[in-house]
């Protein structure tokens, strides 16, 4: 079978090569990869792999191996999953704890930008105080975390604030019912809950306009820039603020994923999509995420029939 691996180089990160088929744990189910949805994070993985690392998180296809432990899908379910790694192939074995069966009104390339943003999304919101009638300030928010937050937020009553480096990248946030600004100064506070993924000098600016006794919490640094905070201007900012650290990651991811699934086949989520390529343009693919010229979700498809 085919699978991406990375290359080590800046202009072309991945490349493709002919590997064997993986060979499934008794808990895991063999999936014909449809579609897979690389993430910014995975661009700065690759760039640096670690020795046997294979990328790859969010994928969607077909069941044609199910489990041997009994458990998960079985032999012909369309799926979508999040594995450890390893999705960016022709062939995935997914824990089936990972997996969770797609409906036919949901097609392959929505599926696959579902999982690590989505994922992220819920449970950001539930570390977070709940959002009905709270303010709440969320940067970096023109990526696929930033979409689903938004539209999950507003959808559960928060009046929401998003901030995206230029008009364009905020047009859909717009019409999921945020504000949009293109600085943390330009914010206008005191929000409830700050969720803050930008790091570097972002993260002072939005922390002053958390109310006093309010949220931040902090789950990324997409600038890549080390925040530092002066206590002094602790001292002279909101008084008893709590910064609270946030990562997504535990499986089972399964509940979730039904979560999400069934919120789309609600019509009440709606996955921001702004490129579906074949694989064979993931390298080009991948530069335009780490440079930030994708908006929303990038989907890359391998052939298979995505529905």
């Amino acid at each position: 079978m085919r699978r991406l691996i990375a290359t080590k180089e800046a202009a072309r990160p991945v490349a493709l090569a002919d590997v064997a088929q993986p060979v499934p744990e008794p808990d895991e189910a063999l999936v014909k990869v449809e579609a897979f949805a690389p993430n910014r994070g995975e661009t700065f993985l690759v760039e640096r792999p670690a020795p046997g690392w294979l990328p790859g998180k969010d994928i969607a296809g077909l069941v044609v191996q199910a489990a041997a432990d009994g458990s998960g899908p079985g032999i012909g379910t369309r799926v979508v999953g999040h594995p450890a790694h390893s999705g960016w192939a022709e062939y995935a074995a997914v824990p089936t704890h990972s997996l969770t069966p797609l409906p036919d009104g949901i097609d392959t390339a929505q599926a696959a930008a579902l999982p690590l943003a989505g994922i992220t999304a819920l449970r950001l919101l539930r570390t977070a105080p709940c959002p009905a009638g709270q303010r709440v300030l969320l940067t970096g928010a023109s990526g696929g975390v930033g979409h689903y937050v938004t539209e999950l937020a507003v959808g559960a009553g928060a009046e929401v604030t998003a901030v995206t480096a230029t008009p364009v990248r905020g047009e859909r946030l717009t019409q999921l019912g945020a504000r949009v600004v293109h600085d943390v100064a330009d914010a206008e506070g005191p929000f409830d809950v700050v969720l803050e993924s930008t790091g570097g000098p972002v993260l002072p600016a939005a922390l002053s306009r958390t109310r006093p006794g309010g949220t931040l919490v902090w789950f990324g640094q997409a600038s890549r820039t080390p925040a530092t905070l002066d206590f002094f201007d602790l001292l002279n900012g909101p008084e008893r603020v709590t910064i609270q650290h946030f990562h997504y990651a535990g499986a089972p991811y399964g509940p979730d994923l039904a979560a999400l699934v069934r919120l789309v086949a609600q019509g009440r989520l709606h996955p921001e999509i702004d490129r579906v390529a074949d694989w064979s343009q993931a390298a080009r693919t991948l530069v335009d995420l780490r440079e930030r010229r994708v908006r929303g979700k990038a989907v890359l498809l391998t052939g298979g029939t995505a529905r």
